[in-house]
């Protein structure tokens, strides 16, 4: 049987043009689609409703109710946007077109479930995974359609000692309006969910997952008393970079991000080390090295992605030796 290689060119994502009853729509349809869903329930302190995005905390300290002004409804803090960018300080659900990467190759490439491929970039107060905190994160959800990017700041509660690198100030981010990680997991794992395709499993990929998005994102999990789902599986791109590199006639000079970029000549639409610039320059790159390489959906998920119990495993296993 012959491969079947049919990659379509991908389209840059309209992430930033719309106005500001059809930018709603989206984010309305999208808490419709949540209201009808079973709740999520958290496996920390925080019990979590998502009906139109109401999010309660139900502790108290020192007899004062701490549920918090700035998120007893993003819902309402998303409609209250007239116009948003990636310099606003709320949760953004846009849309963008389709980018595919090939679900089998030959007719006995085992396939049997649906893979959601979801790229996804973080940006950080600093480079220590367990001192510093997530500031900003943006998703897009390969299958494209309604609802197939996320992006968002986040209040670290901290100062941003490395704005140089993606020029995101302590002013944009440490404000009350802005979402805390802790009352962002439950939306973020919601949003994920709603993009999985029923019976099928999620591969998150970022560039370097493994050193720097992945370890960042456990930390503020378990920081807030939440979880990884067991159903999450992580992709670093950096390894499909290698195999390119190392592949006879290529010219690329490095694996990061930048060089990738420049070797496919992708045009760096935003800025760089802003999470939804990543994401999208990373898409592309990802759709090149998988074709590239032959790779497809189900191969990527069974020989370069791994969980946070893989991940564990392994980690035990060497601090055994």
């Amino acid at each position: 049987m012959k491969a079947v290689m049919s990659f379509s060119h991908f389209l840059l994502p309209r992430c930033q043009i719309h106005t500001a009853g059809s930018w709603w729509k989206k984010v309305h349809d999208f808490s419709r689609k949540v209201e009808n869903s079973s709740k999520f329930q958290s496996l920390g302190p925080n019990i979590c409703s998502f009906h139109g995005f109401h999010s309660k905390r139900l502790n108290n300290i020192e007899g004062k109710n701490i549920i918090s002004r700035r998120v007893n409804s993003i819902g309402q803090q998303i409609a209250n946007l007239t116009h948003s960018s990636l310099n606003s300080s709320r949760v953004e659900i846009s849309e963008c077109k389709s980018v595919h990467i090939e679900q089998k190759i030959v007719e006995n490439d085992d396939t049997t479930k649906p893979i959601t491929i979801i790229v996804f970039d973080t940006e950080t107060t600093g480079p220590k995974r367990k001192d510093d905190r997530i500031i900003e994160i943006a998703l897009q959800d390969l299958s494209g359609g309604k609802n197939s990017t996320f992006q968002t700041l986040v209040n670290p509660d901290r100062i941003v000692t490395n704005s140089h690198i993606h020029g995101i100030s302590e002013d944009m981010v440490c404000l009350p309006e802005v979402p805390r990680m802790e009352e962002l997991i439950p939306i973020f794992v919601q949003y994920v969910k709603s993009r999985q395709k029923p019976g099928g499993q999620v591969l998150l990929v970022s560039h370097n997952c493994k050193s720097f998005d992945f370890p960042f994102l456990v930390n503020e999990f378990r920081r807030c008393s939440y979880e990884i789902p067991s159903d999450w599986h992580f992709l670093d791109s950096m390894s499909l970079a290698r195999a390119v590199k190392k592949a006879e006639g290529s010219e690329l000079s490095s694996i990061s991000l930048q060089s990738l970029r420049e070797y496919y000549k992708i045009p760096l639409i935003g800025q760089a080390h802003r999470a939804m610039a990543d994401v999208n320059v990373l898409t592309q790159v990802l759709q090149k090295t998988t074709h590239d390489l032959k790779l497809t959906s189900s191969s990527l998920l069974k020989n370069y992605a791994f969980t946070e119990t893989s991940n564990n495993s392994k980690k035990k296993k060497k601090n055994s030796r």
